[in-house]
């Protein structure tokens, strides 16, 4: 089976706070980057080899086992912190969260350094000068240097879409005609009510003046 993604919940928050609070102690901001790079690089490794992904989260290889292998392929290619981490998290049955985990860890890591990180979305492929646009206005209106991921959506007909954090802000161009549509038929009808209210307004007083 492989990794479990998605955001990540409270067993991937759990973990991840606990390695982000051992990582700070033992060396700071270094060892958070160490570790960070490190997941981050077994996580993209599970996703794109199959095979790897199904050792770290199948059921069917003992503990023990895995344990043995974690030894052999990741013992001097990563720091103790990390190889530990990945031992504990083996124990624990946790391995198939930790496409999860490592997500709550970045963002762990990125607001201690005071960063947050944008998912920006778009019809086509943001250039250099667009995603340092974008992010100068993060910057100004976050307070935080904004770590900027450009993602292409070919179902947007243009415009962008950002995603910081739990906020999403959508300002496509088939969100800006949506917009405007409901305005319209809002205006419309409110205009409707107003000609049709105006009319019975004026029938009504012109039945009064003649009845007197």
């Amino acid at each position: 089976m492989p990794l479990f993604e998605g955001p990540a919940d409270a067993v991937a928050n759990v973990y991840a706070q606990s390695l982000f609070e051992l990582a700070r102690s033992k060396g700071g901001e270094a060892a958070i980057s160490q570790s960070l790079a490190e997941l981050e690089a077994i996580v993209e490794l599970a996703r794109t080899d199959p095979k790897f992904g199904e050792f770290l989260s199948s059921r069917i290889i003992s503990a023990k086992d895995r344990a043995a292998s974690i030894d052999r392929i990741f013992k001097g290619r990563v720091c103790d912190l990390t190889l530990n981490f990945l031992k504990v998290l083996n124990h624990k049955d946790r391995l198939g969260h930790l496409a999860k985990i490592e997500g709550s860890f970045d963002r762990l890591a990125q607001e201690s350094f005071g960063r947050v990180e944008v998912d920006v979305y778009a019809a086509e492929p943001l250039d250099r000068a667009q995603v340092e646009s974008i992010s100068q206005r993060l910057r100004a209106v976050l307070g935080k240097e904004p770590v900027v991921h450009p993602y292409v959506d070919p179902r947007m007909i243009g415009g962008i879409k950002i995603q910081i954090g739990d906020r999403f802000i959508d300002a496509s161009i088939a969100s800006r005609l949506r917009k405007m549509r409901d305005r319209l038929a809002n205006e419309g009808a409110a205009t409707l009510r107003d000609r049709a209210g105006r009319i019975l307004d004026s029938r009504g007083d012109a039945a009064s003046s003649n009845g007197h």
